[in-house]
C-alpha cells in the first residue's frame, strides 16, 4: 500500500497514474484539473473522435465499497455542468463527448479500472 500525507497528495497521485494509463491506452490528455465556477473536471482527453471528461477516484485496499458509487447524481450533475462550460468556451463546433470514470487502487503496483460511458445526459435531461 502506498502512503500519502494528505488527501490532496493521494488525489494527485491517482490522477497521475490515471493519466499515464490513459495515454498508454490511446487517449490524448488535453487538460488536467479544469476548474470553473460550477466545479472541476479531473482529466479531459481525446479518444478517437470523442472528447472525454474523466472523473478519477482513488481506492484504498481497505475500502469495502467501490468508489465508483461515490460518483452520485449530484457529482454527475456538477461534472456535466462543468463539461458544458468547457465545451462552450473551448470547442467551437459540435463534438461527440462522453463521461468516463477511472478507479485507481493505490497499491504497489497500482490497479486501474476504466469505466467508459459511466454516465451521461438523457434527452429528457435526466442522468443515466
Amino acid at each position: 500500500m502506498l502512503k500519502f500525507s494528505n488527501t490532496r497528495e493521494k488525489g494527485n497521485e491517482a490522477e497521475r497514474i490515471a493519466s499515464a494509463y490513459l495515454a498508454k491506452n490511446g487517449y490524448r490528455i488535453v487538460e488536467r484539473n479544469f476548474h470553473c465556477r460550477v466545479g472541476e473536471i479531473d482529466i479531459i482527453a481525446q479518444e478517437g473522435g470523442d472528447l472525454v471528461f474523466l472523473e478519477v477516484r482513488s481506492w484504498h485496499s481497505t475500502a469495502t465499497v467501490n468508489p465508483v458509487y461515490s460518483v452520485d447524481r449530484r457529482k454527475q450533475n456538477k461534472i456535466i455542468k462543468a463539461a458544458e462550460l468547457y465545451l462552450a468556451k473551448h470547442v467551437p463546433h459540435p463534438t461527440p463527448a462522453r463521461f468516463d470514470v477511472v478507479i485507481v487502487k493505490l497499491t504497489d503496483p497500482p490497479y486501474v479500472q476504466l469505466i467508459q460511458d459511466a454516465f451521461g445526459i438523457q434527452p429528457s435531461g435526466f442522468i443515466d
